[in-house]
């Protein structure tokens, strides 16, 4: 997460429906189906924020949405231990411009100075090293406490990349990675589970070289024993001139006055939504027969950035 896209976007309009607990002294964001036979059929998702963390209401509204559409359990969880690494007073628009488009070099320069130099002392202190520990036992703590047979995650710029990190330690079943900030070569290698990459047209963090190169990666073990199933789908306009279509951020902040943004917005929703059916089967209970089955248990992580 270091990019200045990171620090602007948009905050969502809705009343959030779940409520906030903790698990082992880590607060959470808790929503969950009405259906008692969803709820045990042993899915569930999580859900890694963005550097904005708990207080930003998007993650708790589309939490909500993924609840609500997959009929599972969704937890997000507090990745930053009280103190998220953006200030979501900081997002405004005399910080950093509304429309997305390239960033000039004093726009850089600007992030830099306001965003991180002043609150490095935070990043510091939600270094990798630090927020991977927690985020694991927590998971690990989740998925015991419930019983989830399948848990998948939906991670967004620094949730994004804790997703690729935590990918190959069988903590999750199913991942959507959404723009993750900087991931290294050796991270996506590591994949082991089904992986949908939802992708901005303009992104510092994960590029076009970058991203092209994850999905060689993907594409070098089909047919071989370590093939899982991927997808990279790219929120881009090629009619777009004077603007860039999506950037980093668009999948959580977007700033849904533009048509083009609201419907990417809206389509990275489908896509993850549609990845999680896809590799998440409902399991059917004692309950529900296989004929009936409306919805889902499935536990949902959200990583945002």
């Amino acid at each position: 997460m270091s990019c200045p896209d990171c620090n602007r976007g948009s905050i969502l309009e809705g009343k959030p429906i779940g409520s906030f607990t903790e698990i082992d002294g880590v607060k959470t964001y808790f929503t969950t189906t009405g259906d008692a036979n969803a709820r045990q059929s042993g899915r569930a998702i999580i859900l890694l924020s963005d550097g904005f963390g708990l207080p930003l209401v998007n993650s708790h509204l589309l939490a909500d949405k993924f609840s609500k559409e997959l009929s599972c359990d969704v937890w997000v969880p507090d990745l930053f231990d009280g103190q998220p690494l953006l200030d979501l007073n900081g997002m405004a628009e005399d910080v950093l411009p509304k429309r997305p488009r390239t960033w000039l070099l004093w726009d850089k320069i600007n992030f830099v100075i306001v965003i991180v130099l002043l609150r490095s002392w935070i990043f510091f202190r939600n270094r990798a090293s630090v927020v991977d520990p927690r985020t694991t036992a927590f998971i690990k703590r989740v998925r015991e406490q419930r019983k989830y047979d399948k848990v998948g995650a939906v991670g967004y710029c620094f949730g994004g990349s804790l997703d690729v990190r935590l990918a190959s330690l069988g903590v999750f079943d199913s991942l959507v990675v959404c723009y993750p900030g900087f991931v290294s070569e050796a991270e996506v290698k590591a994949i082991n589970i089904p992986t949908s990459w939802v992708c901005a047209e303009e992104d510092m963090c994960f590029g076009p070289a970058f991203r092209n190169k994850a999905e060689a990666l993907f594409a070098s073990r089909e047919g071989k024993d370590n093939f899982v199933d991927y997808e990279f789908v790219d929120y881009k306009d090629c009619c777009a001139v004077l603007f860039t279509f999506t950037v980093h951020g668009f999948a959580c902040r977007p700033p849904l006055e533009f048509p083009d943004v609201k419907e990417a917005f809206e389509k990275s929703i489908d896509q993850t939504l549609k990845w999680f059916e896809k590799t998440l089967p409902l399991a059917v209970t004692s309950e529900a027969s296989a004929s009936d089955v409306s919805g889902g248990g499935m536990l949902l992580f959200w990583v945002s950035g």
